[in-house]
């Protein structure tokens, strides 16, 4: 029987035909230089060029590569959430299929889940992106810091989870608002996390898709949902029931690291 992998990486890829293969190339090259036992799940999400078909070469070259693949777009949350029910591994990351993610920076912090929960990268070289998109980062950061009584410094890198306190959550977002979502969801249950400095390569071939007017739809609409969760009504209601049994359950049954970690995030500024 082929044993489980330590982390699973779910790469998501709509037509990225000239990036996916350098960026599995670069995820399996840093696997083997880290020396960590992965696995590598590429979702195709509904892409109308030949991104499927540079993925199944790099199958049937490294059975760490496998493919999953929806018949028509479904957003970038909704494929993360393919790999993450298709992942052997304990740990779960996301590195986009642009190629823009250096899975070195990234996977180099592995260790920290010793301690955490989750571990959320964030970008020191951030000059490689324009002044337009710095400052639609800044103000989506002061919105959503400002929103949750959150203090992050970013939220939508490749960040590394725990695979069972992913799969335990109650809502899944599909779109470019994902990843906030994952993350407010989880610190406002307790887990604890580190913040470490990545840097973010620029897009080697074509334009990324998050910058376009449908996404920001979809990020304003997870951000109201996410609002209306925490903080409005029937569902406000059932979130703080699921997070205090969630709590309960960690107190019980998860032992010393958990309860210890409940109690680290609760003293974060």
């Amino acid at each position: 029987m082929k044993r489980a992998p330590l982390i699973s990486v779910v790469m998501p890829a709509l037509n990225e035909e000239a990036n996916v293969g350098p960026a599995i190339n670069n995820t399996l090259k840093a696997f083997d230089d880290l020396d960590i036992d992965g696995e590598l799940i590429v979702v195709d999400d509904g892409s109308t060029d030949a991104t499927g078909a540079v993925v199944r070469e790099h199958m049937a070259k490294d059975d760490r590569v496998s493919l999953r693949c929806h018949d028509a777009p479904r957003g970038i949350g909704a494929a993360f959430w393919e790999g993450v029910d298709h992942a052997r591994g304990p740990l779960v990351c996301m590195f986009p299929g642009d190629n823009e993610n250096d899975p070195w920076e990234s996977l180099r912090y592995i260790e920290l889940l010793d301690q955490v929960d989750i571990v959320i990268p964030f970008v020191f070289n951030r000059q490689v992106r324009s002044l337009f998109r710095n400052g639609l980062s800044f103000a989506y950061r002061f919105i959503i810091n400002t929103t949750f009584l959150v203090n992050f410094n970013y939220t939508n890198g490749t960040v590394i989870y725990r695979a069972d306190v992913l799969k335990g959550l109650p809502f899944r977002s599909t779109g470019f608002f994902f990843q906030t979502d994952i993350l407010v969801r989880l610190v406002k249950q307790g887990y604890l996390f580190a913040e470490v400095p990545y840097r973010l390569e620029l897009r080697p071939e074509g334009i990324s898709k998050a910058v376009t007017f449908p996404s920001f739809v979809r990020v304003v609409k997870g951000y109201l949902r996410l609002v209306r969760d925490t903080y409005g009504g029937d569902d406000a209601v059932a979130l703080r029931r699921y997070v205090e049994g969630s709590q309960t359950a960690r107190r019980k049954g998860a032992g010393g690291r958990r309860v210890g970690a409940e109690r680290g995030a609760k003293g974060r500024p």
